[in-house]
């Protein structure tokens, strides 16, 4: 990492960004005399493009260009083919890949559909525990829904690391589930180090991104269509499917949106829980951006997960424009 700069014009862009807000700064004060409301939202703008919008076209130079900033469609070359680098340099070389026993290498592939997959089952086990949950809570006759709101939110409190080592302290082979089995005289069992573990710990993580969004919505519908809906003939179920589930859709994709991303790009829960015996694209982009010290083939992983990411925003702007199940409570 030590040998790659930020580009001269990443620099020039950054300062040319800061002194485009001092001039309009100068301007707005001469024009309005004095401070008003919008001003208040100039430093987020500030913040907004020195690290969020000048970082994402770092990226996209890095992921278009090679160590010597030609431009290169390589990096998605080794996206597809993670043997693509190796196998170039025996064609250099005159040799054959495919006479040599190397063939196309699928890791890199393999692990983006690895994570998809693992998002998909965490988002899907969310929705199933998270919907009913959600339900009960805004439900009116429920007395208890505020408090069931607040145990939620507590564990969020939390470092999101410290949520996960305490998930090791109870799956672990001395932990406390492992410790109990073996008194109960049922043995221990391998609850760690596996594809199980890291599902259970990205559930538990993401769980309150699914609760949140739908209770949001469930908390603001209007009951009196449920009410003119069973006055009709309509029973509890038909009630549910044909008004309370449809007004909850909002909800639904924004929950989804909110844990599939997430869970697709986490690193750190199969790290810990995985123990290394699993690795998602989180994992890979890391990897190749500090042990592989390949800013380039890094950033090019970095821009086909944002393309997932906008993808996931373009459909939750389509079936929610209002943002009604945006918010978190």
């Amino acid at each position: 990492m030590n040998n790659l700069q930020v580009p001269a014009w990443g620099i020039w862009v950054m300062l040319a960004g800061l002194m485009v807000f001092i001039v309009l700064l100068v301007v707005y004060f001469k024009r309005n005399h004095g401070l008003k409301r919008p001003i208040f939202a100039s430093p987020y703008t500030l913040w907004m493009v020195v690290f969020t919008i000048v970082p994402c076209l770092l990226i996209g130079y890095y992921a278009f260009t090679d160590i010597n900033g030609a431009f290169t469609l390589d990096n998605f070359k080794n996206f597809w083919d993670s043997n693509y680098d190796m196998n170039k340099e025996l064609i250099a070389m005159g040799f054959n890949p495919a006479d040599m026993g190397f063939s196309r290498g699928t890791v890199n592939v393999d692990t983006l559909v690895y994570s998809l997959w693992m998002a998909f089952l965490c988002t899907v086990i969310c929705l199933i525990l998270g919907y009913p949950a959600a339900h009960i809570m805004a439900d009116r006759e429920f007395k208890l829904g505020p408090t069931l709101v607040i145990l939620f939110v507590i564990p969020m409190w939390m470092n999101f690391l410290l949520r996960t080592i305490a998930w090791m302290s109870l799956l672990e082979d001395n932990g406390l589930i492992n410790s109990l089995l073996e008194w109960l005289g049922f043995g221990k069992v391998q609850l760690m180090y596996n594809s199980g573990a890291v599902l259970l710990g990205m559930v538990y993580n993401y769980l309150p991104f699914m609760v949140f969004p739908i209770y949001n919505v469930l908390n603001k519908m209007d009951y009196k269509l449920s009410e003119a809906a069973m006055d009709l003939g309509c029973d509890k179920w038909k009630t549910f499917y044909k008004v309370t589930l449809p007004l909850s859709l909002p909800g639904v994709v924004s929950g989804i949106t909110m844990v599939f991303m997430p869970a697709v790009t986490t690193f750190f829960i199969p790290r810990m829980l995985g123990g290394g015996n699993t690795e998602m694209f989180g994992d890979l982009i890391e990897r190749t951006f500090l042990t592989a010290n390949n800013w380039n083939v890094g950033s090019a992983l970095s821009m086909i997960m944002m393309v997932l990411i906008l993808l996931s925003l373009g459909l939750l702007r389509k079936v929610d424009p209002e943002g009604e199940g945006g918010s978190m409570i």
